[in-house]
């Protein structure tokens, strides 16, 4: 538990942190992706994709929890990011929807971090 009040204490720290999961947030869901194209037709079949991510109930349940939980978490992104006044914010809404939200949330992190501290220091 004291270690991560020292996490917390150390924004610098914390914001590498999220730096590095959102960089693993990039690569695992493009290697499946990946994977996805070259078994299904060397393409990215958008529709077989949303067929095969509602297969069956845990699929479905993965889903949409992410969905949800995924559509939540971006609007709060945005009221976020205007509150702070983040630059970049470019990256975290292309992100989102080009790369993977296990790529964009993260990113978004660390660019909250190194924003509040910059706030901070000033």
């Amino acid at each position: 538990m004291n270690s991560l009040k020292n996490l917390k204490d150390n924004k610098l720290t914390l914001s590498y942190l999220y730096l590095f999961l959102s960089i693993l947030g990039a690569i695992l869901p493009m290697m499946a992706n990946f994977d996805f194209a070259m078994e299904y037709g060397n393409t990215f079949d958008i529709s077989n994709f949303i067929s095969l991510a509602n297969a069956n109930p845990a699929a479905q349940s993965i889903s949409r929890d992410l969905l949800v939980g995924a559509s939540a978490v971006f609007i709060w992104i945005v009221n976020e990011s205007k509150k702070l006044n983040i630059k970049n914010m470019w990256i975290v809404y292309f992100g989102t929807f080009l790369i993977a939200f296990a790529f964009s949330a993260p990113f978004f992190l660390f660019l909250r971090e190194r924003r509040i501290i910059e706030i901070e220091n000033n």
